[in-house]
């Protein structure tokens, strides 16, 4: 079927790449920059997806998420997660409230992570 309609094909490819690009990005933040880079792109891809910009670097992810549902984003354990957050909170970088988190400083989530602000097609929790 894609041989004879190369549009659908033309699609197909480009989907497909577009997917690959997201599966690379995530790996990358794993491998490279370790369980806090899990988390903050993590952060980072939920603000592309859900969130609501409320000020320059303030953004409000509009929709909850327990811990343990972020570990598992993050493919690490809750208890990891917790002390992660817990220090993010203290440091005033993100605040969260009945399962709603919002970030207070995206920069410094993306500056830590050394960033490569990809476009928001890519970076994003789908």
């Amino acid at each position: 079927m894609l041989t004879e309609h190369p549009s659908l094909l033309v699609e197909y490819l480009t989907w497909l790449q577009t997917e690959n690009l997201k599966h690379q990005s995530r790996i990358r933040d794993l491998v490279l920059n370790g369980k806090k880079g899990a988390l903050f792109s993590t952060l980072i891809r939920l603000a592309n997806t859900y969130g609501e910009f409320r000020h320059d670097n303030e953004v409000f992810i509009n929709f909850t998420l327990t811990n343990t549902e972020i570990a598992n984003l993050c493919a690490t354990s809750r208890e990891m997660i917790n002390r992660m957050l817990n220090d993010l909170k203290k440091h005033n970088i993100i605040t969260f409230d009945k399962g709603y988190i919002t970030i207070l400083d995206l920069q410094f989530l993306k500056d830590e992570i050394a960033c490569e602000n990809c476009p928001l097609h890519i970076c994003r929790i789908d």
